[in-house]
Formats: structure tokens, C-alpha cells, sequence
């Protein structure tokens, strides 16, 4: 993982992810795999040169259907919890506290003092 403060990770949200992956890979030559989650849900990750790039995901039952697709960014942070508070002190605002995803990391999604929304993550080899 990167170091604290830059961004590590991209994953589009999208409600047709075979129309996407079919996109991705004619346009940027990724291949993904995919990756089980909670509740029969999957998770691709997509590759190039055999480095992961980018996730995706379907958006269908985590968001509701007037968002459109897109891309989701994700900052490194050194401590999930604590860059959180920090978040809050400065006018930002928590859409989903932190969370652990095993193997992954642990992550928040908030939203800066002008609304727009991101991720924090520490990676779980990191810290």
C-alpha cells in the first residue's frame, strides 16, 4: 500500500458489470476475477500484467437506482479510526463508520466538508 495521504484504490460501481467488464477489457485490456462477499454478492478485480488496477462491483442493492454508475476513489490512511474523528473535527461526515473486511483492510466511507464523497482504507497488511 501506498503512503498515507495518496490515493489507492478505484473501484466503479455500475448496475451492468458484464457490460462494463466487457468495456474494460476491449478498451484497457483487463482481465478480472472474481472475488465472493457477504450475502452472494461478487467483487471483480480487474488486472493488468497480472497487477491488480481497479475493482467493481454491482450497484443494484447497495445504492438506490437514480445513482448512476461510477468511479469510487480510496485514500490511504495510517489509521482508519483516527483519520475519522479528525474528518468529523473538520466538517466531514461519516456515511459508513469504519469497517473490517477480512484480508482487505478496514474502511470508512465519508463524505469532505463540501460533500463529496471518498474512502479511507488501511490496508490489513499494513496496519
Amino acid at each position: 500500500m501506498g503512503p498515507h495521504g495518496k490515493f489507492y484504490w478505484n473501484e466503479l460501481l455500475t448496475d451492468d458489470v458484464e457490460k462494463a467488464r466487457a468495456f474494460y477489457s476491449a478498451t484497457l485490456g483487463w482481465t478480472f476475477s472474481e472475488m465472493p462477499m457477504d450475502g452472494g454478492h461478487a467483487y471483480y478485480v480487474a488486472t493488468l500484467g497480472g497487477e491488480p488496477v481497479a475493482g467493481m462491483m454491482d450497484k443494484t442493492d447497495i445504492l438506490p437506482p437514480q445513482v448512476p454508475p461510477h468511479w469510487f476513489s480510496y485514500i490511504n490512511v495510517d489509521d482508519v479510526g483516527a483519520r475519522v474523528e479528525l474528518l468529523k473535527a473538520a466538517g466531514g461526515q461519516v456515511v459508513r463508520e469504519p469497517f473490517d473486511i477480512p484480508g482487505v483492510g478496514r474502511i470508512a466511507i465519508v463524505c469532505d466538508a463540501t460533500g463529496a464523497p471518498f474512502g479511507m482504507m488501511t490496508a490489513a497488511d499494513q496496519g
